[in-house]
């Protein structure tokens, strides 16, 4: 039976609008009403900080800080639900909350806003599991994954830029690094076209392979025997059974 390992569903494209459409919705609010929602973001080692966990990825500065992570989002929530479809839900989820954890742990005396250490988590995450399964199109996606993003690796840096939570990238790619190792993606394999690519192949059974001798020398088959010669087919002979139409002269 001929595997399918990526399946394509509406999920794939709603997940990704259905999230940044929230982001907007919340920037459109702030930006309406005129409020400032920062507060709402995790404030490091502080018990009312620990919101953030939850809400920082859908609270921005300004439209710049909006528009450079919806980009990445809507690309990366879409490929995470494509080509890992069984843990999706899982690193989506658990990957705002550990990496806001992070942050909240390691991050400075400032509130973090963003999603950026969400994208972190996903670019981590599809680039390592990749690599691991060793399956070619997952692999394929990683090198993509690393031509695209491979510059973010600087931003989880100190000091790098300054007015970014680095310690909220450093928190987001460590996380996608762990859920790699920990969420088991299926066993992706070649769809077997040949027989003897089957586990079972024996070459001793194979009519092609037995024309090898122990030495890998290919031998012909034996010739065919001759086929002897037909007899010439014997002469007509009419048979004294068969009636002959009399048919008389006429007379002038």
């Amino acid at each position: 039976m001929k595997q399918k390992p990526f399946i394509f569903s509406t999920s794939v494209i709603a997940w990704p609008l259905f999230f940044v459409l929230a982001m907007w919705i919340v920037f459109w609010i702030e930006v309406r009403f005129k409020i400032d929602l920062s507060d709402f973001g995790i404030f490091p080692r502080t018990w009312s900080g620990l919101k953030g966990v939850i809400l920082s990825p859908f609270l921005h500065g300004d439209l710049n800080h909006l528009y450079n992570n919806s980009i990445p989002l809507l690309f990366l929530i879409a490929l995470l639900r494509y080509f890992y479809r069984e843990v999706s839900l899982q690193v989506l989820v658990f990957g705002i909350l550990i990496s806001g954890l992070g942050t909240w742990l390691i991050g400075r005396e400032s509130y973090h806003i963003g999603a950026s250490g969400l994208i972190y988590v996903l670019v981590s995450f599809i680039f390592f599991k990749g690599i691991q399964t060793r399956y070619y199109r997952l692999v394929a996606l990683s090198l993509m994954i690393v031509m695209l993003y491979g510059g973010m690796i600087w931003y989880i840096f100190p000091d790098v830029e300054k007015g970014i939570s680095w310690e909220g990238h450093l928190a987001g790619f460590i996380t996608g690094f762990l859920f790699s190792l920990l969420y088991k993606a299926e066993k992706y394999k070649k769809p077997i076209r040949y027989e003897w690519e089957r586990p079972d192949f024996n070459p001793e059974n194979d009519p092609f392979m037995k024309r090898f001798d122990a030495n890998g020398n290919f031998v012909n088959p034996p010739k065919p025997e001759e086929i002897s010669e037909m007899e010439s087919p014997q002469p007509f002979e009419s048979s004294q059974n068969v009636l002959y139409e009399f048919i008389p002269k006429k007379e002038d």
